[in-house]
């Protein structure tokens, strides 16, 4: 498995458009976080200092999911579209580990777009914004990783669907739809539902998990166990179908 894993990896960073993914990530976050700088300075309703910002980089999460998303509906599906399948189906391996490298492959790449982003944000930040308080950030951290691991919440979930469509369908476009729009078009459907029952059990509903330490809650009487409960269902659900699909079908065909 670990040699899978190497291949993939080495695979991925074979692809000058995983580098210009990163490059996008780097200059996307610090776009941000120099608008967020002019913001402050310009009184324009922003009030930001150096504690406020490094203690909140969730707002580093939908950039790593659209750029992971990316990853992940094409790293199957690029596979049939290229012709490499049948080389790859080829080995003495198991399908169902070939398909398990290339999930874990995804997810490696969206915690490294995380590391990468939030390194660019919290220099960023130390550079262009002054403290607001005499404790220092010696308080702060433990929010801000705290924050950043709830923000990769959705990227996983996002990312697994984007992949199991990939896979099922064989087809990156779709899968990068699909994503897109869930994501885009969730919370506004969540808010539409929130007075019914169906919403508690909705994927959109429970994908951003720092609502839960911000306060701003997209459904009443909800709980952190809870959607990751529901998260849980779904994701299975999804890996369940890739794997089904990857395995069973005739895949060289």
């Amino acid at each position: 498995m670990l040699k899978l894993m190497q291949n993939e990896w080495m695979k991925l960073w074979n692809k000058k458009s995983t580098w210009v993914l990163v490059a996008i990530m780097v200059v996307l976050t610090a776009g941000m976080t120099a608008l967020m700088k002019y913001i402050s300075t310009q009184n324009m309703g922003g009030n930001f200092t150096r504690e406020s910002m490094i203690g909140d980089p969730s707002s580093l999460g939908g950039t790593v999911l659209l750029l992971t998303v990316i990853v992940a509906a094409g790293i199957v599906a690029s596979e049939f579209s290229q012709g490499t399948i049948k080389m790859l189906l080829t080995r003495p391996v198991k399908r169902w580990k070939i398909l398990t490298s290339k999930f874990i492959t995804v997810n490696l790449f969206g915690i490294f777009l995380m590391v990468i982003g939030y390194i660019v944000y919290v220099l960023l930040a130390l550079i262009l914004f002054k403290s607001g308080t005499d404790q220092g950030l010696s308080e702060v951290w433990g929010k801000s990783l705290y924050m950043l691991v709830l923000s990769f919440g959705s990227v996983f979930v996002t990312a697994t669907f984007a992949f199991a469509v990939g896979s099922v369908f064989r087809s990156s476009s779709l899968a990068i739809g699909l994503s897109l729009f869930i994501y885009f078009t969730g919370t506004t459907i969540s808010a539409l539902l929130s007075k019914y029952e169906i919403a508690k059990y909705l994927l959109f509903t429970h994908m951003d998990l720092t609502q839960f330490e911000t306060g701003m809650m997209l459904v009443e009487d909800m709980t952190m166990p809870f959607s990751l409960a529901v998260l849980a269902v779904y994701i299975v659900v999804f890996l369940v179908v890739s794997y089904t699909s990857f395995v069973k079908r005739d895949v060289t065909a």
